[in-house]
């Protein structure tokens, strides 16, 4: 497993992750809200400067920060539960020790993912950063978690 900073020639497999992510994880999303919001990763990830991690030197999984807040953690779903995620997270807080992340509430992977590895909510939105009706729970890293050890 390496992680290793990405550029836009990653974009395209880094939006491959995220589609299979999102199509296995986002079932409540709606076809529409599906679509636009493909269209506006695809003209994001290029300039996103992702994290990614490799498996054998295949790119499995990205991260994207804006200093503290994690915008964005995707993994390839053929590689769930094989630590990726976490070195992802583990990554994340190396930069940011205390990172924030908006995880969508109806996905059912994303809150326990986080709230095993030390986060706490510390707020929420009924909508999405783009005011679709996708709510949004806010959390903070509260400390506790050793990378490697997960509660969940």
């Amino acid at each position: 497993m390496n992680i290793r900073r990405g550029n836009a020639d990653d974009a395209p497999r880094a939006l491959e992750i995220w589609r299979a992510a999102v199509d296995a994880t986002h079932s409540f999303l709606s076809t529409q809200d599906r679509a636009e919001i493909d269209a506006m990763l695809s003209a994001w990830l290029p300039e996103a400067e992702p994290w990614l991690v490799e498996d054998a030197g295949n790119p499995v999984g990205f991260l994207v920060m804006d200093g503290a807040m994690i915008e964005a953690l995707f993994v390839d779903p053929a590689c769930h539960g094989r630590g990726f995620g976490s070195a992802l997270l583990a990554h994340a807080l190396s930069l940011a020790p205390e990172a924030l992340v908006d995880a969508n509430e109806q996905a059912d992977n994303a809150l326990p993912f986080y709230e095993a590895r030390g986060f706490v909510r510390i707020g929420r939105s009924e909508q999405d950063g783009q005011g679709r009706p996708y709510p949004l729970v806010h959390l903070r890293y509260a400390g506790g978690w050793t990378p490697g050890v997960s509660k969940g």
